[in-house]
């Protein structure tokens, strides 16, 4: 599912993606929640703190408010300028590559939580978040051409309400596909945060340890499938030559 692009890829490849991503995505934004009362992957909720803060002359939420949105910001950045740099130099397996990037960056930052000071930790935490989820979610929209996001709903919850009406009038060009995908990644968001709740309340930031194992896990099968890939393509492509 790190692997197939364009049309190689079928919805259920997208769904899996989806599914699964988007469980570890509403995990890590509850986790961010518990951290510091923000979510680390919503930036509609975010930008609207953020005006509310200022409106407000509350100066130093509205920058806090502000930095989550950079961090997610540049964290989409740092997604596409290692896929560009990967197809680039036709590395495969790049979105894998920036998967298990992800999980590495998830790890440190899970270990070093216990160790930073108290009154940073919270901040720390939601920020570094932020960063990994927009890596997550840009890795994701480019290699399914923008038909999945795993950590936001709010264009999902609309295409399913209007997939849902479109259903009810029998509309001859319903994508029932394309509906399933939505009404997938939605729930998994919503059990991977629930599971994420209970998993905070007995583990803490040892979640995060938890959630870069499972990503890791998913990668590195995408890599070596990438490799081989690429190795049954080089003597097919010299045959031909």
């Amino acid at each position: 599912m790190l692997v197939h692009e364009g049309s190689t890829r079928t919805y259920r490849i997208d769904e899996r993606l989806g599914w699964t991503f988007a469980a570890i995505a509403g995990a890590l934004n509850v986790a961010g929640f518990y951290a510091f009362g923000t979510f680390s992957s919503n930036m509609t909720g975010n930008v609207s703190a953020l005006a509310d803060h200022l409106g407000l002359g509350e100066v130093r939420m509205a920058l806090f408010g502000l930095l989550l949105v950079l961090a997610f910001v540049a964290g989409a950045m740092a997604a596409t300028l290692l896929i560009d740099a990967g197809r680039t130099r036709h590395l495969p397996g790049v979105y894998a590559y920036g998967i298990l990037g992800e999980a590495a960056m998830l790890l440190v930052l899970g270990c070093a939580a216990p160790f930073l000071p108290e009154d940073a930790r919270g901040a720390v935490l939601a920020l570094g978040l932020s960063f990994l989820l927009g890596l997550q979610n840009a890795t994701v929209t480019q290699i399914t051409n923008a038909r999945v996001r795993t950590t936001h709903v709010t264009g999902m919850v609309t295409d399913i309400g209007i997939g849902l009406a479109n259903l009810l009038e029998r509309h001859p060009g319903v994508d029932r596909d394309k509906l399933r995908l939505h009404l997938v990644t939605v729930a998994a968001f919503l059990g991977g945060g629930i599971l994420g709740v209970v998993l905070f309340q007995v583990m803490g930031t040892a979640l995060l340890v938890v959630a870069a194992c499972v990503l890791a896990a998913l990668a590195i099968p995408g890599i070596a499938a990438a490799r081989r890939l690429r190795a049954y393509a080089g003597p097919a492509e010299s045959r031909s030559a």
